[in-house]
């Protein structure tokens, strides 16, 4: 099969992915420019690229949210979806990737990257997307192409195929030899590369490299493999049909190489993607999409803008969409498209009907969220992907600086949880706080940064409470009289209750022992609400569980007594009683499992230790070739603020789960210091 056979049809979708400063949002800067779809290069340094617009990620100059441009090359448009690198907000590219039709994995030649850059080749095959690594800022490199593949390989279960070696003048990279077209390019400088004969002092690293890259392709194909050992030299329209053919099944990840500052590479880059990468009808079929007459859409991000309103950046796998036209989600919500936008970094533009495999943003979808599959179809389809968010890993307390402000902070941050799902919003019982839940320090800073800059909201934040309980060591017998006359009627209850210890984890029971009516019965349901709502908060400040309270005697006034006197006569008796059973703090304790490059076990288990935790063991993590998964117990109070200590310890790529799984006592020193923690903030 030819080239042109080779081409695939219709718009394409491609996702930047790759480990935090990489060079993602400057290859977007320079892909855009030399297709002409801007005028000028601007540079990440100088605030100005079409990518990392919004305000916090120009004060930060990270990206923080996903970017998306157009662009046409060679008659044909492509979408480009740059995601961001930071693993605080890497779930930003969950919801994109199964939409897209290649990943460009975008790295350096940096040994340091490999584990950050395992953790996206990772996921690109779990989803089975084709994916390209594009080596950046070769004209900084200082180690030798085959040596940083070596490195690269240990993060990639498939095999790294090397499609150019470079041409080294002076210790500096010039140019490039084509391995599949087998030519030689000069760099030049935001231009079009020159074609050269290959130098002789290349030929035989050529003729080297290129049967290297024979040699992996064979793998997949007998008839190559045949030739390669009869010494027959392959057609180059089968090699690039084998390169074509085991990219798009993610049998082998092509490596390409050059500078995005320099725009060197760029034009190979998107010829590689033009040719070789899937186009939708592929896609759609990845995603079990078979064709038919009705409009398929896929969402892959949520964005509230100020003059548009909601948009719901989507995919269209079959059929088409137009301004107008009525959607549905799997639950049977009906939207109406108002409007249709091409969306440029920061601006959406109004623009006409839009046909499968194109990337535009549709209008005020109120209903639809992130991940969502929509179609024209009045019963709607199941989603086509499960997206499901990352646990948080830290948390602020969050409240409005005015309290007139409360509806607008959960409208806002509502809004904000709605583009970023990763964002969580929990209002914690048990403390009275709304926490702000998120993937780290920027995350949550970002997402504060937002209400107080895009939503015109103060806030006021603080460390959260940790959800700390008391029980008793001993037992007690207590009466709680309540007698008041006030001329009329009075009050009068009395009663006589046991207070003793549970079981940890067994929470509260009530029972009563009541005979010969000394406390009505019609009283006994009053008695227990007393006691519950005195337990609420017991004497050491917090609520109290695994307490059992019977009520054994009592008497009664056949005038005066009631429901409120028989409650209050039980708080009275708890009040009395609870601070001579011994009470005693329980702290929360949680089983986590931190995931880590293996390299850093050793630290992991020294930070554990350090913060209380009880290590249970560790073991290789399965599937993932030089991790380990870490098991420990370890108190709420000490899990806080891991993620922090966590990655610091791994560069940027350690995380964990966890779950709650007991209340353990604490006592002495610690204990001391949570009980006076609790009576300030009483106070304050």
């Amino acid at each position: 099969m030819g080239q042109n056979g080779r081409r695939g049809s219709g718009p394409r979708c491609i996702a930047l992915v790759g480990p935090f400063a990489s060079g993602k949002t400057s290859l977007l800067e320079a892909i855009l420019a030399r297709t002409g779809a801007i005028p000028r290069q601007g540079q990440v340094a100088q605030g100005n690229t079409v990518g990392d617009g919004s305000p916090e990620a120009r004060a930060h100059a990270m990206s923080v949210e996903v970017n998306v441009a157009d662009c046409d090359f060679l008659g044909e448009t492509f979408t480009f979806v740059d995601c961001p690198g930071s693993v605080e907000f890497t779930n930003e590219a969950h919801a994109v990737l199964p939409g897209v039709d290649v990943a460009v994995v975008v790295c350096e030649a940096d040994a340091k990257k490999v584990p950050a850059l395992q953790v996206i080749m990772k996921e690109l095959e779990e989803r089975g997307i084709p994916r390209i690594l594009f080596l950046n800022k070769i004209d900084k490199a200082d180690v030798r192409v085959r040596e940083t593949l070596e490195a690269l390989q240990q993060a990639s279960d498939r095999p790294l195929v090397l499609r150019q070696i470079p041409i080294w003048e002076n210790e500096i990279v010039s140019g490039f030899i084509d391995l599949a077209l087998e030519r030689a390019y000069v760099y030049r400088e935001h231009a079009a590369s020159e074609v050269i004969d290959i130098p002789d002092a290349d030929k035989e690293r050529e003729d080297e490299a290129r049967f290297s890259m024979l040699e992996k392709l064979a793998d997949y194909d007998d008839t190559l493999m045949e030739q390669l050992l009869e010494d027959i030299p392959p057609p180059r329209d089968a090699v690039f049909d084998d390169l074509v053919k085991e990219m798009r099944d993610g049998l082998i990840v092509p490596v390409l190489f050059g500078s995005a500052e320099q725009t060197h590479g760029i034009m190979r880059l998107l010829k590689a993607i033009r040719h070789e990468a899937p186009d939708i009808t592929e896609t759609a079929a990845r995603l079990g999409v078979d064709g038919g007459d009705e409009a398929i859409l896929q969402v892959l991000k949520t964005i509230h803008t100020t003059h548009a309103g909601k948009l719901s950046l989507a995919r269209i796998l079959n059929g088409s969409v137009k301004d107008g036209d009525h959607l549905f989600v799997s639950d049977g919500n009906e939207d109406r498209v108002s409007g249709v936008f091409r969306v440029v970094g920061q601006q959406a533009t109004k623009r006409d009907a839009a046909s499968v495999g194109e990337t535009v943003a549709l209008g005020k979808l109120e209903h639809v969220r992130t991940g969502d599959t929509l179609t024209s179809n009045k019963a709607g389809r199941e989603r086509l992907i499960a997206l499901e968010p990352p646990q948080p890993v830290l948390a602020k307390a969050i409240v409005p600086a005015e309290r007139k402000d409360e509806v607008k902070l959960s409208t806002s941050i509502g809004k904000i949880a709605e583009e970023d799902p990763s964002i969580v919003i929990v209002h914690n019982q048990d403390t009275g706080e709304t926490l702000l839940e998120g993937q780290g320090e920027m995350h949550l800073r970002v997402a504060i940064e937002r209400l107080t800059g895009k939503y015109a909201l103060n806030v006021e934040t603080h460390e959260p409470q940790i959800p700390y309980k008391e029980t008793i060591r001993g037992t007690v017998t207590q009466r709680g009289r309540h007698k008041k006359q006030t001329g009329g009627h009075g009050q009068f209850g009395d009663v006589v209750v046991e207070i003793k210890p549970l079981p940890r984890g067994t929470g509260f029971s009530f029972d009563e022992k009541i005979t010969g009516g000394v406390v009505p019965r019609q009283y006994i349901p009053s008695v227990q609400h007393g006691i519950e709502e005195y337990l609420v908060e017991g004497p050491l400040g917090f609520p109290v569980v695994d307490v059992a309270v019977t009520l054994l005697d009592g008497s009664y006034h056949s005038v005066d007594s009631s429901d409120m006197a028989f409650k209050t006569a039980a708080q009275i008796a708890m009040r009395e009683g609870m601070p001579q059973c011994k009470p005693v703090l329980l702290e929360p304790i949680l089983e986590v499992e931190v995931v880590c490059p293996s390299e850093a076990t050793a630290k992991i288990n020294a930070i554990v230790s350090g913060r209380r935790g009880q290590l249970l063991g560790f073991d290789t993590r399965p599937d993932w070739t030089g991790w380990d998964a870490v098991k420990a117990m370890m108190p709420q109070s000490e899990v806080t603020d891991l993620i922090i200590e966590l990655r610091s310890a791994t560069a940027g790529v350690g995380a964990y789960t966890y779950s709650f799984d007991h209340l353990a006592e604490l006592t002495g020193k610690l204990a001391e210091q949570v009980m006076a923690k609790r009576a300030a903030h009483k106070a304050a």
